[in-house]
């Protein structure tokens, strides 16, 4: 079966012109709406479904995000793996913006509990690692042929938004070894592997927040740095789908879709139909 991309746009990736053949499709799901209707079409000869997180005019606010149609709709759609991007501030000196990061772990600090009365059971799904390592290995890979800037590895913190830390808030994220700061990058890992969908996000550092002395993070900065070099990420995940599509993921999926299975706590007579390996 041919490889579908899910794409998450942020960091510039909510631009539908990175598509050939693009459509837009809207999805209703279970949960609700998603945040735009889904652009599909083809980078190279590979199918790929794109989404603004945000919405095309970023009008939904990070805690407004409807995570999970969202994760919903690109499932339903067919999407074989993620990759996601999201704009972050920088918690370390040496992580300077416009560099990229490819975390290999997140530290959730929003007020998401991801209610669901109608699901069966209870997910207790791991979090270790918070990234599918294949996919990551990918996107580190092409970083370096593309000699881009980046960092392999580090958390980040999440924080709910959509105002900016505090000093203190800032520092003490800092001291806790943590080299990003974000809004978006949960819940949805946590989603995705809950789907069985391998996923991996690239962050494009913006700022470095507000615990630096003579800096302090606004919405100019972030914006000024955020043009200047979301071309990054772009030529990243153009060349990264096309790697990606040559690698054999059936095995992958098979694992991840097991993995999510036996995280649910209800009998094995009961199917859980989304996570059906065929």
């Amino acid at each position: 079966m041919p490889i579908k991309i899910g794409i998450m746009g942020g960091s510039g990736l909510e631009d539908p012109q990175i598509l050939h053949n693009a459509k837009e499709v809207e999805v209703n799901t279970p949960y609700g709406k998603p945040s735009d209707k889904y652009i599909v079409g083809v980078i190279g000869d590979v199918e790929c479904i794109l989404l603004a997180r945000h919405g095309r005019k970023h009008n939904i606010m990070p805690s407004d995000v409807n995570f999970r149609a969202n994760l919903w709709g690109m499932h339903s759609l067919g999407a074989s793996v993620i990759i996601a991007s999201i704009a972050c501030g920088s918690l370390q000196e040496h992580v300077k913006p416009g560099e990229l990061v490819f975390p290999d772990s997140v530290f959730d600090r929003t007020l998401f509990d991801g209610t669901n009365p109608e699901a069966p059971g209870v997910c207790h799904i791991q979090m270790h690692p918070a990234y599918n390592e294949k996919l990551r290995q990918v996107l580190i890979k092409t970083a370096t042929d593309l000699k881009l800037k980046f960092h392999d590895g580090g958390f980040g913190i999440c924080i709910e938004g959509p105002r900016y830390s505090s000093k203190a808030e800032s520092r003490i994220f800092r001291s806790w070894g943590a080299s990003l700061i974000n809004m978006t990058m949960m819940p949805e890992c946590v989603l995705a592997k809950e789907l069985g969908i391998p996923y991996a996000t690239t962050a494009l550092v913006t700022d470095y927040d507000c615990w630096r002395d003579d800096e302090q993070v606004s919405m100019e900065l972030v914006m000024k740095t955020f043009k200047e070099n979301s071309h990054k990420a772009k030529s990243l995940f153009v060349e990264a789908v096309k790697r990606i599509a040559k690698e054999d993921w059936k095995a992958e999926i098979a694992r991840m879709k097991k993995a999510a299975r036996d995280a649910v706590m209800v009998g094995p007579e009961v199917t859980i139909p989304h996570l059906v390996v065929t």
